[in-house]
């Protein structure tokens, strides 16, 4: 009932929602094959990615407010829905905050219809570079994209 509540006054959002998740699957699945589906880096860029291609895909019909809304929504939602261990979720989550941050810090200097996909891949991988390991739901590393240490 939450999902249908969330989709069916936002169908043009969902649809896109939709493609942007296809979308974000399939680059990471080929970026990062080994950690794409784990909790490792892949996965950071993989919740990232899919955040900034819902946000760009509905902000071209709307606002980056009401986009931004959406977006955070659905992929709260998702959590909800297909639950995980506790860090598993706030690693999933944290990331998925990056990537609305992160669109809306590109935002100011990007007019909404001319975002691209690889504005994004770009930027993301080079995040990846100050990605952190985290360890305790205590962990706190605001602005850096974050991974579970899988060894």
């Amino acid at each position: 009932m939450r999902l249908l509540s969330l989709v069916l006054p936002h169908p043009l959002f969902s649809l896109l929602s939709f493609h942007a998740t296809l979308q974000a699957y399939s680059i990471a699945q080929k970026k990062f094959p080994k950690t794409a589906s784990t909790n490792g880096i892949g996965n950071a860029f993989r919740h990232a990615l899919w955040c900034c291609f819902i946000m760009m895909y509905c902000c071209k019909i709307s606002s980056p407010e009401k986009a931004l809304a959406f977006c955070k929504r659905m992929t709260d939602l998702h959590e909800e829905l297909f639950p995980n261990k506790p860090l598993e979720t706030k690693m999933d989550l944290h990331n998925n905050k990056i990537g609305m941050d992160y669109f809306m810090e590109l935002l100011p200097g990007i007019h909404r219809q001319f975002f691209e996909k690889s504005f994004f891949i770009d930027g993301l991988e080079k995040k990846m570079k100050d990605a952190k390991v985290l360890k305790s739901l205590d962990d706190d590393f605001e602005g850096f994209l974050v991974y579970l240490d899988e060894k």
